[in-house]
């Protein structure tokens, strides 16, 4: 007996070791073992050969550490608990997963399925293929005209007795433009799926019959019969409907169809989300680039969430950290060309030049548009127009002949005849972070994401294995 179990604890560690060989930890970040397979999957897809900044192995350690700490910040938020979170990740997983539950089989029975509900539908009638000469008459349509398009419908049948062209005179006459390009034809139809007057006429011609004209809800018919046939067997419109049904993303019911049979039959032991996460699972087991993306996805969506709570939302919104940042870095915005803080605007009456800079004068810059557009435009007709900003030269005609003197050509707005500049000239620098808030913001959010980076680096531990960072694709 302890031989045996001796055995088997050799056995144990023998797979064990094979499996750590196969696939060794690369890393570890606060504790979390990352394998060469994940590390391998994340180099690879960032630094394909249509990336155009390239990144060596060892250079890519770095950002691949700041992504997982990143996520293990997200853990420790318990941002992955987030009914939001699962919402979201789940609807991704099982795009994937969900195909997996239907088979081969399960098309071929939807498929069934649908050509005998067909095949009800159709009954003893079966399919008619017709032409048609349409005179449109709108609903409601006056007695007047609908006098005129019976008597032109009554003038084209006559034609047609008389041994007109039937496909002549429908591309010459119908006002049904879809059919008419193709000489009335209009395709094979079934009871139950068109106009009933247009139904009951059709059904009633032999093959080459022409009718009488016909007043339907759209207007008069002159309809031919083509060809009557029974609906096909199955066998020979197989392929059409099995075509159809990925056309028609049937797949999705079959799916859900699946689903609900395996629930019912497990007596309450499982649900839809049960199911597609044990499904998911075995699949990941089995196919290690399915895992990873679906991983990826995952910690993706972490990476977001945790990203844009600790940096992007919180410096977009940081007045207080915008003004201070820019504040203590000014120089970094000085420009080396001045700056027209102000606007271009062009009016339709002489007393409104003085009105817009009157409107405007001891506002905040931010505020001039919402004001302007209260006390000129506040209707539908507009009594001004506006180009307000902060321009360099080059950036407005209007700007650049009247502020910076530069000899250029405007085109004059068309029902606005007079053009006027307000604002005023900023030589060097933005008077505050606000002149340049993009900017600033980008900065502010690169400051922060340092920061955070320094503060996690601090937090977890991380540990790189430097033999087995070297086999990165390179192993057999």
């Amino acid at each position: 007996m302890k031989f045996l179990n001796m055995f088997a604890v050799m056995l144990v560690s023998v797979s064990m070791a094979h499996a750590q060989s196969s696939d060794p930890v690369v890393m570890k970040i606060n504790g979390v073992p990352v394998t060469r397979s994940e590390f391998e999957y994340s180099y690879n897809k960032n630094n394909s050969d249509d990336v155009i900044d390239k990144k060596t192995v060892d250079q890519y350690v770095d950002l691949f550490i700041n992504y997982k700490l990143k996520v293990a910040a997200a853990y420790d938020a318990k941002l992955d608990t987030l009914s939001s979170f699962k919402k979201e990740f789940y609807m991704y997983r099982d795009q994937q997963i969900r195909p997996a539950f239907v088979d081969s089989a399960d098309v071929l029975a939807e498929a069934h399925k649908i050509y005998q509900q067909t095949k009800d539908q159709i009954g003893p009638k079966g399919l008619v293929k017709p032409a048609h000469i349409l005179m449109y008459l709108e609903q409601k349509a006056s007695k007047e005209k609908q006098e005129q398009a019976r008597l032109r419908a009554d003038s084209i049948y006559n034609a047609l007795l008389k041994g007109a062209d039937f496909a002549e005179m429908a591309k010459k006459y119908s006002q049904d433009p879809g059919s008419a390009r193709n000489g009335g034809v209009i395709g094979w139809i079934q009871p139950g799926r068109t106009l009933k007057e247009f139904e009951t006429t059709a059904y009633a011609l032999k093959p080459g019959e022409i009718s009488k004209p016909v007043l339907s809800p759209v207007g008069y018919h002159i309809i031919k019969v083509l060809e009557r046939k029974q609906l096909e067997p199955f066998d020979s419109l197989k392929n059409s409907i099995v075509k159809f049904i990925e056309m028609r993303g049937l797949r999705e019911r079959i799916a859900d169809q699946k689903l609900d049979s395996l629930v019912k039959a497990s007596d309450g032991k499982e649900t839809k989300e049960s199911l597609l996460t044990k499904k998911a699972d075995e699949m990941a087991a089995n196919d290690p680039a399915l895992k990873n993306l679906i991983r990826e996805y995952h910690d993706g969506l972490l990476l977001y969430e945790i990203s844009n709570r600790v940096v992007w939302d919180k410096a977009a919104k940081d007045e207080a950290g915008l003004k201070n940042y820019f504040d203590r870095n000014k120089k970094k915005y000085y420009w080396t060309e001045p700056r027209y803080k102000g606007m271009a605007y062009h009016v339709k009456n002489k007393e409104d030049v003085d009105a817009v800079r009157n409107c405007v004068k001891g506002i905040a810059f931010d505020k001039w548009a919402d004001k302007l557009r209260a006390t000129f435009n506040n209707d539908s007709v507009l009594r001004i127009r506006v180009e307000k900003g902060i321009f360099k030269k080059g950036d407005n005609a209007f700007i650049d002949k009247m502020v910076f003197k530069k000899d250029t050509t405007v085109n004059q707005i068309k029902g606005f005849p007079i053009d006027a500049v307000y604002g005023k000239l900023l030589k060097k620098k933005p008077d505050s972070y606000e002149d340049v808030r993009g900017q600033v913001t980008a900065d502010y959010q690169e400051q922060l994401e340092k920061n955070w980076v320094a503060d996690l680096r601090k937090k977890y531990p991380v540990e790189v294995y430097q033999d087995v960072l070297k086999t990165v694709n390179n192993h057999k």
